[in-house]
C-alpha cells in the first residue's frame, strides 16, 4: 500500500472528519447565524462542502460586513453542544497509539481554542506536539503557515517525510503547498465535496484502520 512513499518522520492530522466528527454541532451553530441574517439553513453535506475554509476566510463571504456578529452567534450555538456531540471516529485511538514513535501534530481550521478544548475533553492533548487551529498562525489552511507552526521547534521541515493526513480538498491543497506527502481519507465522516481536479493524493485510504496498516508498513521499511 505504501510502496514508493517516503517513510514518515512526522504526521500532521486534520481534526474534523479525520479523527473526530463534530459536524452536527458546527451545522447547528452555523444555521443559527444563517437564519438570523435571513438565509436558508444548510444541511450537513452542504455545510461540509462550503465551509472547509476557516471561519475568518469563509464568514466574510457568507455574511459580508456582518460576519463578526454572525461569528458570535455561531460560537454561542456551537459552544452549547460541541463537547456533547463530539464523536471519536472508529479506529482513531488505535491509530494514534500506533503513531507514538512518530512526532504528531494537529492542523485544523477549527478555532484553536475549541480544537484544544475538544482534545483536552478526550484526554488526547499529550498525544500531540502541537495543536494548531484557525487564527493560531498568520494564515489558515491551505496556507503553509499553520504547518510551519505545527513543526516549530522539532527540527523537522515540511517535506515528503511529513505526512499530511486529512479528508478534504483544503487538506490536499495544504499538503501540496508545503511539499508534504498527501494522505486523504474517504470514510463516511469525510468531507463529501469533490477534491480539486488538478490535484491528487499520494495515498488514499478508505478508513482509519487502513491508514494504521499503511503507517505500520511504512515505519517497518529501512
Amino acid at each position: 500500500m505504501t510502496q514508493g512513499l517516503p517513510k514518515p518522520r512526522a504526521l500532521l492530522f486534520d481534526w474534523d472528519g479525520t479523527l473526530i466528527d463534530n459536524w452536527d454541532a458546527i451545522v447547528s451553530g452555523l444555521n443559527e447565524a444563517l437564519v438570523t441574517y435571513g438565509q436558508a439553513p444548510w444541511g450537513r453535506d452542504e455545510a461540509m462542502d462550503r465551509i472547509s475554509a476557516s471561519q475568518r476566510d469563509s464568514f466574510p463571504v457568507l455574511f459580508g460586513d456582518d460576519w463578526e456578529a454572525a461569528r458570535d452567534i455561531f460560537y454561542a450555538g456551537f459552544e452549547r453542544r460541541h463537547l456533547e456531540l463530539l464523536t471519536v471516529l472508529d479506529g482513531a485511538e488505535a491509530l494514534l497509539d500506533a503513531c507514538q514513535p512518530l512526532l504528531t501534530s494537529l492542523v485544523s481550521n477549527k478555532s484553536g481554542r475549541h480544537l484544544r478544548k475538544e482534545a483536552e475533553h478526550l484526554g488526547w492533548t499529550s498525544r500531540f506536539h502541537a495543536l494548531v487551529g484557525a487564527t493560531d498562525a498568520e494564515k489558515d489552511k491551505p496556507d503553509p503557515a499553520p504547518v510551519h507552526l505545527a513543526l516549530q521547534g522539532t527540527g523537522i521541515a515540511p517535506g515528503p517525510d511529513v505526512w499530511f493526513i486529512g479528508d478534504s480538498g483544503t487538506d490536499l491543497k495544504t499538503a501540496r503547498a508545503t511539499g508534504c506527502t498527501a494522505v486523504i481519507l474517504t470514510h463516511a465522516a469525510a468531507n463529501p465535496a469533490a477534491l480539486p481536479a488538478d490535484l491528487s493524493a499520494d495515498l488514499t485510504v478508505p478508513h482509519l484502520a487502513a491508514l494504521q496498516q499503511a503507517l505500520v508498513e511504512s515505519m517497518r521499511t529501512s
